[in-house]
């Protein structure tokens, strides 16, 4: 099974690029066009080239599912799924407070089975698009997946390789597969 969790196209730098400009552009159409709500955007945390599978879709699916049980509550004017080669993308246009949408998806991240391998970002537009932060609602920042300390400043520094993170994620998915 591990095997075919990181088994698929390879994405270059320049795919890796234009995905995030997409995403950017995608974001702000969608704010614009929904400027009193927030969007939420989901993303896979997935190091090196490949960053979609058959596995990683299925469990991406799974999260997305738990996403969409936690917005009943709120009205949701749109959605968009995508299975890209440079990752599956979720977005939800959903009319909630950014800050308590951020909390509900920060619930998700730590507490789902899947949850560590999932970015859930909030955006909004006050003077131009904005984001919220784990900061702004007065909560540490993500711990990361190997060791347990700020994880941007592990990326940052680069202080574990890409089969070490590869390693953990098949153990995460594979324990929850028993």
């Amino acid at each position: 099974m591990s095997e075919g969790i990181f088994s698929g196209s390879e994405v270059s730098l320049i795919e890796m690029l234009d995905a995030r400009e997409s995403r950017a552009q995608r974001q702000e159409r969608l704010l614009n066009e929904y400027p009193d709500a927030a969007l939420l955007l989901a993303t896979m945390n997935i190091p090196g080239p490949v960053k979609n599978s058959t596995t990683l879709s299925r469990v991406f699916s799974q999260l997305v599912e738990q996403i969409k049980k936690e917005l009943t509550a709120y009205q949701v004017f749109t959605t968009r799924e995508d299975n890209l080669k440079t990752g599956p993308e979720f977005y939800a246009v959903v009319k909630v407070s950014p800050l308590t949408l951020k909390e509900k998806m920060i619930d998700i991240e730590e507490n789902h089975p899947y949850g560590r391998l999932l970015d859930l970002d909030i955006h909004y537009i006050s003077g131009g698009l904005q984001s919220v932060s784990r900061q702004d609602i007065e909560l540490p920042p993500r711990k990361c997946l190997i060791c347990q300390k700020n994880a941007k400043e592990c990326g940052r520094e680069r202080r574990h390789s890409i089969a070490e993170m590869q390693t953990k994620i098949i153990e995460i998915i594979e324990d929850e597969q028993v």
